[in-house]
């Protein structure tokens, strides 16, 4: 059982009960006295509370989850899944931007290109990292790594996990915008297969930059959003222009892993150990590889003409829908 750091509000209960846990065990451990009942009795009653929980997350905790700093970032996944890894630098035009992880790398035995948003978790990487909002820099980098896997001929793999692309005066600049829509059009034509995963935040064009695949999978508690609900909630008079109401807007949004499957803009949701990813990282990270290997598989066996086609074909199916036209009133 890993105890974490940054307690939300809807896990205080569980922390509360790690801690009287803590405390029987250290006691037993201290004085020799006989706790086990009474121990086991709580850690039955912390999984069931799990449970009762984790079965009525609402779409602002699913936000929060996915925002949670000991969750498993790109760089934790990619040692646990991938083989031979070696990164990537620079965009060949500007610098290099430490927020987006790219490299080569062997997926059990097979060869690959990683492409992978990567947050922080102190305030040095935190700071490396730019927290996690990608700069142009980073999807040129992306874009020149993704287009020498074509090349060369091996697939693409993209972990996607952001609040969103930089917005800083210095992006805007740099052409922050026209980076992210080369890359949209560049990967709708790109001849390899890609496989994309929301492994945390999926936050707006941020995420699409590298999200333009054949298959798109999202983990359980990940959440897939064109804008973050504090900002749909600022900006949107729906809701006032309150951010405060970010839960709402959560709601509203439709961005849980649930959601974006129903609605088609997902390929799979893979499930996570019950808490969430960061309580077993080696079990998510299992769960995952073994997905990318199973859709990678079936896609390699298309004629890259077919499958580009229907990664097109893929993409304009979003936002279709059926109106239903209104009865008229009877006639008394």
């Amino acid at each position: 059982m890993q105890k974490s750091l940054n307690v939300l509000d809807f896990e205080r209960s569980l922390a509360e009960l790690d801690k009287n846990i803590t405390a029987y065990e250290s006691a037993a451990s201290e004085r020799g006295q006989d706790y086990t009942a009474v121990i086991d009795d709580l850690k039955k009653t912390r999984r069931r509370l799990l449970a009762e929980i984790f079965a009525n997350l609402t779409p602002w905790d699913e936000v929060l989850l996915a925002r949670k700093s000991e969750r498993p970032y790109s760089l934790d996944y990619i040692k646990l899944i991938f083989d031979d890894f070696t990164e990537l630098h620079g965009d060949r035009l500007s610098s290099d931007d430490q927020s987006i992880v790219c490299g080569p790398a062997r997926l059990n035995g097979r060869s690959v290109m990683v492409v992978a948003q990567q947050k922080g978790r102190d305030l040095k990487e935190r700071t490396l990292r730019n927290f996690g909002y990608p700069r142009p820099d980073g999807y040129r980098k992306a874009l020149r790594v993704m287009k020498l896997a074509e090349k060369v001929g091996i697939p693409v793999v993209t972990l996607i996990d952001c609040p969103g692309a930089d917005t800083n005066l210095g992006s805007e600049e740099r052409g922050i915008s026209s980076a992210i829509a080369v890359n949209l059009m560049e990967m709708s034509v790109l001849g390899t297969p890609i496989v994309a995963c929301v492994i945390g935040e999926g936050g707006s064009g941020g995420a699409l930059g590298i999200a333009v695949a054949d298959r798109i999978l999202i983990l359980e508690h990940a959440v897939y959003s064109v804008i973050p609900p504090e900002g749909c909630a600022a900006i949107l008079d729906t809701f006032g222009r309150d951010p405060n109401r970010k839960d709402e807007a959560a709601a509203a949004l439709k961005l849980t892993a649930k959601s974006v499957l129903e609605l088609g803009i997902v390929d799979e949701v893979l499930p996570e150990p019950l808490g969430g990813a960061h309580t077993n990282v080696e079990e998510t990270a299992d769960t995952l590889k073994a997905a990318l290997i199973r859709h990678l598989g079936e896609i390699e066996k298309l004629p890259i003409s077919e499958l580009v086609d229907l990664r097109y074909e893929k993409f304009r199916r979003l936002g279709i829908y059926d109106e239903i036209p209104e009865l008229d009133e009877p006639s008394l």
